[in-house]
């Protein structure tokens, strides 16, 4: 018997833009004719659809645990497979939401709910504190998704339960030598490589998700995270915007520069929910401090754009984007930001034609920069 086929959650997300889509364009079976055209089973579909209007409403689903809040995955690379070693990746196969190693492991697959609950339980065991009180009492779903501040890799063996937790290490941070945090600033854009090593160095011994907070430390792991990549660099870029909100207050031009490289991070890992909302919250931050048509600010919401194409919001991306283009002519004429965006703007018109002209799962790659400020 063939083993179910699984779908990634890119898979499942672009098909429920297309029945969304079709629906919007008045064809008649939206979800049918998109099964047919993916080759998908109607059914599955149909279940894609509900789900995503259900967490689109925020209504409770059928798979809600009793505290009536959906349960969270865990962050993205912190579960691997103990057998053969690579990340385990969450799937959506006929048995549900479940985790599961890519090829040749043969491994059995573990329920995604069971997993993140069990670890949920260790973080409200250990850290409650890390866990922001949405519900009374606090849900292990929620908790699970703030696994990646307390723990550091979590190996997953043949069930559930099975499951053996790395600790970050303890030892007390390093005293940070004279001048170190000036030069590795200085090499960031000359030799990032050595700027890696000498930030690396001065954050020995830190764990981004309890450490306190130092204005040395916040430095380096702001000059760090655009250095790294995935979830490293999201863990570091989250520890330097909470330590500066902490060391100067929110709308502080470090804070915003912190929350501006956080945004970056979260884009480059596919969390774009949380970018936008970290980008909104700064395109505000500045229309209030430098006005609504500085410079920063308008490069700010032409990168909001980019990450609401990220979301599959085409035409509200292109509105946005169009009309921040004209705002920055108007208000600095002949600044090269402006031929920037108009770049950006036409790479969003090519994804769009091309989207829709190619076959069903044509691999089409959306804009990947970011406006520089």
């Amino acid at each position: 018997m063939a083993l179910p086929r699984t779908y990634t959650s890119d898979v499942m997300a672009d098909a429920v833009r297309q029945v969304e889509a079709a629906r919007a364009a008045g064809r008649r079976g939206p979800i049918s004719a998109v099964a047919r055209e993916l080759h998908l089973d109607r059914r599955l579909l149909q279940t894609w659809v509900t789900t995503a209007r259900t967490h689109a409403t925020g209504a409770p689903t059928a798979s809600s645990t009793h505290t009536g809040v959906d349960p969270v995955l865990l962050p993205d690379g912190l579960l691997h497979c103990r057998f053969c070693r690579h990340p385990m990746t969450a799937v959506f196969t006929w048995a549900g939401l479940v985790y599961d190693c890519p090829p040749p492991c043969r491994r059995p697959v573990l329920n995604a709910t069971a997993v993140a609950s069990a670890i949920g339980e260790v973080v409200l065991r250990h850290a409650a504190h890390l866990v922001p009180a949405l519900t009374q009492p606090k849900a292990a779903g929620i908790a699970a998704g703030h696994a990646d501040r307390l723990i550091t890799r979590i190996a997953a063996g043949s069930h559930p339960s099975d499951l053996r937790i790395t600790w970050p290490t303890t030892r007390p941070p390093r005293p940070v030598p004279p001048g170190h945090l000036h030069l590795a600033r200085n090499l960031t854009g000359t030799d990032p490589q050595r700027a890696r090593t000498v930030l690396r160095n001065i954050l020995a011994g830190i764990d981004p998700a309890t450490t306190a907070t130092e204005a040395v430390h916040a430095d380096a792991a702001h000059l760090l995270a655009p250095l790294l990549h995935g979830q490293a660099a999201a863990r570091w870029a989250d520890y330097a915007h909470r330590s500066l909100a902490c060391l100067h207050g929110p709308t502080h031009p470090h804070t915003l520069a912190a929350a501006h490289t956080l945004a970056t991070a979260h884009r480059q890992v596919g969390h774009h929910q949380r970018a936008y909302h970290l980008l909104r919250e700064l395109a505000d931050h500045l229309a209030a401090t430098a006005g609504p048509d500085a410079h920063p600010t308008l490069a700010v919401r032409a990168t909001t754009a980019l990450v609401l194409h990220d979301l599959g919001h085409h035409h509200a991306a292109h509105t946005l984007l169009t009309d921040t283009i004209d705002r920055h002519h108007r208000a600095h004429p002949g600044h090269p930001a402006t031929a920037r965006m108009t770049a950006h703007l036409n790479q969003l018109w090519h994804h769009h034609t091309t989207h829709h002209d190619s076959s069903p799962g044509a691999a089409v790659n959306p804009p990947a920069s970011v406006m520089q400020a």
